[in-house]
């Protein structure tokens, strides 16, 4: 008898059965006045009712983060909607706080990033594809900040910009390495300054760091205003507030600033807002959609970025520094596959059992346990099931796990949905209502910028030390002499690897980091370091995700998975 095939995600969320946006909101005793709908299924919750409902006291608050990525998958944005799902099914009200998918990985690798299986949230489609807008309104705040530079330059440069100094680029939601570098102004006088410039990716600009930071609109016109956007010949800096720009980003920011509300496949509430990628930026959802999740919910469960040395450092020592922030237990996602992946085996291999690999490959899953317990917090091993893993494969992660002092849980969302997840939902349930939490940041706050940058590197990657040029460490010097020198710390780093090498898997030593730029985003609040061959305008792969996306004779959508 041939196997009954496995159904897609998009599948799954065709047969999905979604109540009014209004019902979920209800769950959270959110009125219906409190509303801006998008259609039957999503809507934005307002702001003024924010700025009440967060006087109240916070529920407790859970951060789902992972192992280092690999090509086998780890499932985190599912493990996060299954234990939502989970929590609620075991009477706790929860809410799960997500962050919005970029199109650039939508079409290029992933596909989608609404969480997988029977642990989505809903309308899927909508969610990856345009949603409620907040990227392309954060497109055009970042595109005309660059038009009026350059309109600046064109019509005199009162403020003595240099054009070889400028900073600020233009960006897109896309991947698209050929405009990594552009000139602009070509073709004569009528048409600008000519000069080099570049393209980055959305994500990755100040201004998604802003909205995702930004607790009110007065906050978020006065961190637009603080963006550096380049410098004068004597090496002044000049920021959007000098070009007078600040105000109107705001006013195109404005709507999108409120949190939007969906629901999970089990109709469970559901906050995607704001989309910085955690390789190239903070990777966390926006403060405002933590926030108000926080005061309606009794737990709300929250995602950062890739592997725990970037989203979760980053959500723990930017996002929670800046918010006031503390977590009550993080949830660690680890899946065999991928543990065999880091102990040496092929792709083509993972369904095959192999314990030793496993064994192998757990140094990867014990480094982030001693990461995030170095932080002051309990953690909890999710084993994201699959169907090719074994008992024996199980019972080497869980006696590791044991010798770390932390419990790991085999969860089965992506197939049972939350049902498949109440395990892990009481033993988070069980840690988070322990008083032993005792949070603490990575470093403090006037600990030299250099300092905190090799703090990052040895404690939380293991490297041997950081290196840079003589160009860099003098820039890091101008950056502590500027003022900025008590502003946190963001990582640009590859995610599949503690040291800045892709294929450096498992958990390598010996190795130094290399800082090979340094800037201020001062208006998000913090100094980006780029390493290694990092990109802040990914490039689409071989074969793009685009190729399979399509859409049938009913306008259906094909192929997002």
């Amino acid at each position: 008898m041939a196997e009954k095939p496995v159904p897609s995600d998009i599948d799954i969320a065709h047969q999905a059965k979604m109540l009014p946006i209004d019902k979920i909101a209800a769950k959270l005793n959110i009125p219906a006045d409190a509303l801006e709908h998008y259609g039957k299924y999503k809507a934005k919750v307002g702001l003024d009712f924010y700025r009440e409902q967060i006087k109240k006291p916070a529920g407790r608050l859970v951060l789902v983060t992972a192992i280092s990525p690999t090509p086998a998958g780890e499932g985190k944005t599912t493990t996060t909607v299954g234990l939502g799902d989970a929590l609620n099914r075991i009477g706790k009200r929860a809410t799960i706080c997500l962050r919005e998918p970029s199109l650039g990985p939508s079409f290029g690798v992933k596909g989608g990033a609404a969480g997988g299986g029977y642990a989505q949230v809903m309308p899927m489609e909508d969610i990856n594809l345009h949603f409620t807008g907040d990227f392309h309104a954060i497109t055009s705040a970042h595109n005309l900040l660059s038009a009026m530079i350059d309109n600046h330059l064109t019509h005199g440069n009162a403020l003595g910009i240099d054009p070889n100094r400028i900073v600020w680029k233009r960006v897109m939601d896309m991947n698209d390495r050929a405009l990594r570098e552009i000139v602009v102004g070509m073709g004569g006088v009528a048409n600008g300054v000519c000069r080099q410039s570049g393209f980055d990716i959305t994500v990755a600009s100040e201004v998604m760091a802003i909205f995702c930071l930004s607790q009110n609109l007065d906050e978020l016109k006065e961190r637009l205003g603080r963006i550096v956007i380049g410098y004068t010949r004597e090496k002044k800096p000049v920021t959007a507030a000098q070009l007078k720009a600040n105000g109107a980003m705001a006013v195109l920011l404005r709507d999108a600033l409120a949190p939007n509300l969906v629901q999970t496949l089990e109709n469970n509430p559901a906050f995607v807002h704001g989309g910085p990628f955690a390789n190239i930026a903070h990777g966390c959802n926006s403060v405002l959609a933590t926030k108000l999740a926080l005061s309606l919910s009794d737990y709300t469960v929250t995602e950062a970025g890739f592997g725990a040395d970037l989203g979760a450092e980053k959500f723990l020592d930017i996002k929670c520094r800046f918010a006031g922030l503390k977590p009550d237990a993080v949830v660690l996602v680890a899946t065999i596959r991928a543990l065999k992946m880091h102990g040496g085996v092929d792709k083509k291999d993972l369904k095959a059992p192999n314990a030793a690999a496993v064994e192998r490959g757990i140094v990867n899953l014990e480094k982030h346990v001693e990461n995030v317990t170095s932080f002051g917090l309990p953690v909890v091993v999710a084993i994201n099931h699959f169907i090719s893993d074994t008992e024996e494969e199980f019972d080497v992660v869980k006696k590791h796990c044991t010798r770390l002092g932390v419990k790991a849980v085999t969860a089965t969302h992506w197939a049972h949905g939350g049902a498949g997840a109440e395990g892990l939902a009481r033993a988070v349930v069980e840690v988070a209502e322990k008083p032993t939490n005792s949070f603490h940041h990575l470093y403090p706050d006037d600990m030299p910028l250099w300092e905190k940058v090799r703090t990052i590197a040895q404690k939380i990657y293991g490297a041997k030390d950081i290196t840079a040029s003589q160009r860099v460490k003098t820039k890091f010097d101008d950056l502590q002499k500027a003022g900025y020198g008590k502003f946190p710390v963001c990582m640009a780093k590859t995610q599949y690897s503690f040291s800045t090498d892709p294929n450096l898997r498992g958990r390598p030593t010996g190795f130094d980091v290399e800082i090979r730029e340094v800037n201020v985003s001062a208006g998000a609040g913090f100094i980006v370091c780029l390493t290694g061959e990092i990109m802040t305008m990914p490039g689409l792969p071989k074969v793009p995700a685009a190729e399979v996306i399509d859409l049938d004779a009913n306008g259906e959508i094909l192929g997002l998975f």
